[in-house]
């Protein structure tokens, strides 16, 4: 008896423009990674630990020996931290693309009628929506400690705008390098040593008139401290108002998301 296999059926979505589907996937994919976090707690609380000792440490421990033109040093500090908080967080977009693609998890999500751009628009996305609520935790725990904003609360909606829009600027950057790795733990251990240099050497936690000479050069003029002076500019004003900072990472945002999304486009493509 000869046996006659059926071909799989084929599945049809409804009517929908491409850039529909495209917006629809993506928000799928986003909340499946939302969805981890809640799944996996832990994750949030260790991405939150770190920025939170940070601020502890800095505001009691070293905070006394530490002057800041103008206001309070906690003031000073707290957009350092925010800014530590997304830049950080952002090594998270190439880890977890890179455990997806150990995993296999990319290849099957390839094999399925969605739009190509949805896993990594997705994945920054989520990532976003991770980045407003540990930076309004940090905020929180900012006000705890004696951080104030100087200005108003358009000041302070504007600020965190800039600094989120930055973080999501990060996030297409450590895509590509978690896209070029082979696991989870190699994505981490190749993003921080491009990250470090740019927080710690930046206007985050002491001023920049107190480094070398030949250091303030490149603290003064690198993309974390001018998303941090943007942020104080709007929240602090007086001493650190200047509004062309404030533009400037904008620009800075805009343009490394122009640079590097087509890149990780791209680089998606090669490995999917």
């Amino acid at each position: 008896m000869t046996t006659t296999t059926l071909p799989a059926p084929r599945i049809e979505r409804p009517e929908r423009s491409a850039f529909g589907w495209a917006v629809a996937d993506t928000k799928t994919i986003a909340w499946r990674n939302l969805l981890t976090l809640r799944r996996l707690p832990q994750l949030l609380v260790f991405a939150t630990v770190q920025p939170v000792i940070f601020v502890l440490m800095f505001r009691y421990v070293f905070g006394g020996a530490i002057h800041a033109p103008g206001v309070p040093y906690v003031d000073f500090l707290m957009p350092g931290v925010f800014a530590q908080t997304v830049a950080f967080g952002s090594i998270q977009t190439g880890v977890g693309l890179a455990e997806d693609l150990h995993k296999g998890l990319i290849e099957r999500f390839r094999s399925l009628p969605m739009a190509r751009s949805a896993v990594l628009a997705g994945r920054t996305l989520a990532d976003l929506v991770r980045n407003v609520f540990v930076v309004v935790l940090m905020l929180v725990v900012g006000f705890m400690v004696g951080f104030r904003v100087e200005t108003n609360v358009l000041g302070l909606v504007a600020g965190m705008a800039v600094m989120l829009l930055f973080g999501f600027s990060l996030t297409w950057i450590f895509a590509i390098v978690g896209l070029n790795t082979s696991n989870a733990e190699t994505a981490q251990a190749a993003s921080f040593p491009i990250l470090a240099p740019l927080v710690f050497a930046s206007s985050a936690f002491v001023p920049v008139k107190s480094m070398p000479g030949w250091l303030q050069a490149f603290a003064n003029n690198q993309p974390v401290s001018i998303a941090i002076n943007a942020v104080r500019s709007l929240m602090l004003g007086g001493h650190y108002a200047n509004t062309g900072e404030v533009f400037l990472s904008i620009a800075w945002s805009v343009g490394l998301i122009a640079l590097f999304a087509p890149l990780a486009i791209q680089r998606y493509r090669k490995v999917a």
